[in-house]
């Protein structure tokens, strides 16, 4: 936006806002779904609609309107982004002891922010590359002209929605389904529990023993 439609920084904060609103709003919706369908059938929908606002990304044209070509893409991605983080957290702490949920806690934010910059790393570089062979190949353009840009924007939005839709497909085919409350499986501690409970002598007062006795 700044690059190519020549926004200022002010200007393009504001425009995120159509992104961030839908993934606060939606946050709460996500979380319900997951609770009643499970993390297997709402990442990869997710996932599916963060591929599809990057395959819209990657079509912006040069002389691109704000609320005709990037609106529509913010706020699919910004659906996608709540139901893509909300399983995320949900699934990676699901299942883990209290005293282990920082520790979840922070291997989630640590997998987020190095995936983040690997993949912030990977985006530029396929951008960078393939904006380099377009001015390469058109004489009279420059890597900092707007269809030079544009081309390489679109090749890196092209290969991260390639990714996603990858991610989904794994999600989907990897995340084992989670049981039921009722059919879940007491855990080792509980059947200790129960079989330690069957051989536990009960205590009786004196009067009631003495009781038993007089009635044998």
């Amino acid at each position: 936006m700044q690059q190519v439609l020549h926004y200022s920084a002010l200007k393009t904060g504001v425009a995120y806002i159509g992104l961030t609103v839908t993934t606060i709003a939606l946050s709460a919706v996500a979380q319900g779904l997951v609770t009643k369908f499970g993390v297997r059938r709402i990442l990869p929908v997710g996932l599916a609609l963060s591929t599809v606002a990057l395959v819209l990304f990657a079509q912006l044209p040069v002389d691109g309107h704000y609320f005709r070509d990037l609106f529509p893409g913010f706020i699919i991605s910004g659906l996608g982004l709540a139901f893509v983080f909300i399983p995320m957290s949900i699934g990676a702490l699901t299942g883990v002891r209290p005293a282990d949920a920082g520790i979840a806690s922070g291997l989630i934010n640590t997998s987020q922010q190095i995936g983040g910059a690997i993949g912030v790393a990977a985006a530029t570089t396929i951008a960078i590359t393939f904006t380099n062979h377009y001015v390469n190949s058109h004489a009279g353009t420059t890597a900092l002209s707007a269809p030079a840009l544009v081309h390489g924007f679109q090749i890196a939005f092209y290969s991260l929605a390639a990714t996603a839709a990858v991610g989904a497909v794994i999600a989907r085919l990897l995340i084992e389904p989670q049981p039921s409350g009722a059919e879940r499986e007491p855990e080792a501690d509980e059947r200790q529990v129960a079989v330690g409970s069957q051989h536990t002598p009960v205590c009786r007062a004196p009067g009631v023993l003495a009781g038993e006795l007089q009635a044998n």
